[in-house]
């Protein structure tokens, strides 16, 4: 049997005793990599501050038999699924290659980064020289939605890989799809940041006139949230944006980070993005004012 033949088969006959080694805890790959590590896993975590993979250790590896590794190479080597969670195109491709050197023929790489599609694509034919499936698969749901283990992952790839993985990012998901070849995640996840864009500026724009109005904001989300206008930022966000409260969720730096993506992506394939470039500009705008770590909500700031 091939060595992708027998990976195939640990994947599916051992589901609860997989060698999976995972670079990147941050506040997303932390609570992932700890719902891998309960499911019964046998995890090897990697991270560039060290400091946090210790004290990830101390809260939830030791419990569970995982390690920690100085090195990306450690981390991967003889493991059946790599799963990185890091930054952008630049981070993937320095841990990819410093990785290589300990992985596998017949191994599957899931990225849950968000990235351009280029690179997703670059990765996948470049590990693919090497016997190693990639599936790039980044994520919405936010912190809770990892912490809690009901993210949404979108993923690229190669069907037979995305089936031998797909049983494992349900650890921490609750929905995991195939939407094409490799880069069709990225895609995916550019069409979600989109919407998301759109719905929080429409959603600034109402709150912030509903206050000059004189009305109870409150009364109004509460009526309204039950009709044609409810959303998850209405639900979640809507509450949070009344008390002018930023100090947690997802950051303006990583939406300005998510919308370059896009706008490349959209000038790459001739589509057109103006509400989403304006947008962009606004949050821009928190920057300069010092709000990079605000949730993306705070957009209501610039109409106050």
């Amino acid at each position: 049997m091939s060595a992708n033949g027998s990976s195939t088969a640990s994947l599916h006959a051992c589901r609860s005793c997989l060698t999976v080694a995972f670079i990147g805890l941050g506040v997303m790959g932390s609570p992932m990599a700890g719902h891998l590590a309960r499911a019964g896993h046998k995890v090897r975590v990697y991270n560039r501050t060290g400091q946090k993979a210790q004290a990830w250790m101390e809260a939830v590896g030791q419990e569970h038999g995982a390690s920690a590794h100085e090195e990306p190479a450690e981390a991967a080597r003889g493991a059946d699924v790599v799963i990185s969670c890091i930054g952008g195109d630049h981070d993937l491709r320095a841990v990819v290659a410093a990785a290589e050197p300990g992985l596998q023929a017949g191994a599957v790489w899931i990225d849950h980064s968000t990235t351009s599609a280029e690179v997703a694509a670059e990765i996948h034919a470049r590990l693919g020289a090497r016997g190693v499936a990639f599936v790039d698969a980044p994520v919405s749901g936010g912190n809770l939605g990892a912490v809690n283990g009901t993210l949404t992952v979108m993923c690229g790839g190669d069907a037979d890989a995305f089936a031998r993985v797909q049983p494992l990012i349900h650890t921490y998901a609750r929905a995991v799809t195939l939407l094409g070849g490799p880069g069709s995640g990225q895609r995916a996840k550019m069409v979600n940041q989109i919407c998301v864009a759109g719905l929080l500026q429409g959603l600034s724009e109402a709150l912030a006139f509903g206050e000059k109005a004189g009305l109870d904001m409150a009364a109004v989300l509460d009526v309204i949230s039950q009709g044609a206008a409810q959303s998850w930022q209405m639900q979640h966000r809507g509450p949070t944006m009344l008390e002018d409260r930023f100090d947690f969720g997802f950051a303006v730096d990583w939406m300005r980070k998510d919308l370059g993506l896009c706008l490349q992506e959209a000038r790459r394939i001739g589509a057109r993005l103006p509400a989403t470039a304006l947008i962009d500009q606004f949050y821009a705008e928190l920057q300069q004012d010092g709000g990079g770590r605000w949730d993306t909500s705070s957009l209501i700031r610039l109409l106050r």
